[in-house]
């Protein structure tokens, strides 16, 4: 059984100016500095592409964890997937989806994951897990808002 969720944020932009800012290594390390996310392995820094792999090391929940996913889909500026390919989950998929709306972009982040360690597992989704990965998204949807927010008020 997996988890899903889905997260909605507004960002000021265009889909064609929002696109490679959620598609940037460097940013999303900036978004993660609560849990110390870094870039590892892989594609290290700058925008990824399609079929590129990255590495990120975070500590969340107290552990250290590692986690590579690689980029499966990539349609820019409408959407882009990147899926574990190596890491703690039994699974995990997000989509990143940016859709034209008056004044900018409305990005909708879907995760999908399935929690390792069976019967345990499940119970780590259902007593925080899914909670947890929510506010990351959520942090770093704020996060790229306020980057897309800057860079139009930098082009004005």
């Amino acid at each position: 059984m997996s988890a899903r969720f889905a997260c909605e944020t507004f960002l000021p932009a265009a889909p064609a100016a929002v696109f490679p800012l959620a598609a940037n290594v460097d940013l999303h390390v900036g978004s993660m500095a609560a849990s110390g996310e870094s870039a590892v392995g892989g594609k290290t820094t700058g925008v990824l592409g399609p079929g590129e792999d990255v590495t990120w090391r975070g500590r969340h929940f107290g552990l250290t964890w590692t986690m590579t996913a690689r980029i499966t889909d990539y349609e820019p500026p409408h959407r882009f997937v990147d899926q574990q390919v190596r890491g703690p989950f039994r699974s995990f998929r997000h989509e990143h989806v940016f859709e034209a709306v008056p004044g900018g972009t409305r990005m909708t982040d879907r995760i999908e994951f399935e929690a390792p360690f069976g019967p345990a597992g499940l119970a780590a989704e259902r007593l925080g897990l899914t909670r947890h990965l929510r506010r990351l998204i959520e942090t770093r949807g704020a996060y790229l808002a306020a980057q897309a927010a800057s860079a139009e008020r930098a082009g004005s």
